[in-house]
């Protein structure tokens, strides 16, 4: 698989769906989801020019960034996956932004954690959308006493909030959600479109879409 040429179409498909939303291209932050890929993998992205990059476990992460950063020291590195207060301190040493602040305890630990290590990151809590209780996140009735605690309790810089839409339900109807959501609690940023929905993601708001076997080909 051509994963550069692969890039260049949703660098493309993501400026298209922009401008159809009125909307400039660039006010749509591209996350290469490269988890379970290896850094010789990773590198032909990085080399065609994309510096933001999703991964879900902490410890997966850990293997392999702090070397390819050496070579591309302004990647932005996103954890998009469920955190475990016992990986707290790696990870807020490790990313730039997690995605999946999702119950007290962990907002909690990521403070004393910024605080302890200062170092500011960018902060999304994960929304609940479907209400699935496999599911990690705030359930959507539930968010804004939760950003409010988050701001004034703990003093997080959260910028935004994030989804995962259950597989078998309209994403469209999910994405609308969340925008209401993140406008009730004043929040301009928003996580949520993957690899099969970024462009419907997009036509409501999306900021940060996170898209993985669309560039990296399909995971095994």
């Amino acid at each position: 698989m051509d994963r550069t040429a692969a890039l260049t179409e949703v660098q493309s498909r993501i400026a298209t769906a922009a401008r159809e939303d009125d909307r400039c291209g660039a006010d749509v932050h591209l996350i290469a989801v490269s988890k379970t890929y290896d850094a010789d993998v990773i590198r032909p992205v990085l080399e065609a020019g994309q510096r933001r990059f999703g991964e879900n476990r902490v410890q997966e992460a850990a293997g392999k960034w702090p070397g390819l950063r050496e070579t591309f020291p302004d990647i932005e590195l996103h954890l998009i996956g469920p955190l475990q207060s016992n990986k707290t301190r790696q990870a807020v040493a490790l990313f730039d932004a997690v995605h999946t602040i999702d119950r007290p305890k962990i907002a909690r630990a990521i403070a004393e954690e910024m605080a302890a290590q200062q170092k500011q990151l960018q902060l999304f809590v994960q929304v609940n959308t479907g209400e699935e209780p496999q599911k990690a996140g705030i359930v959507p009735g539930q968010t804004r006493n939760f950003v409010d605690e988050c701001r004034n309790e703990l003093g997080l810089p959260i910028v935004g909030l994030m989804c995962i839409p259950p597989v078998d339900e309209e994403p469209a109807l999910h994405f609308a959600l969340l925008a209401k959501l993140a406008g009730e609690c004043g929040l301009s940023a928003l996580s949520m479109g993957m690899s099969g929905d970024y462009e419907t993601a997009i036509q409501f708001g999306a900021t940060h879409v996170r898209v993985g076997s669309a560039i990296f080909g399909a995971r095994t």
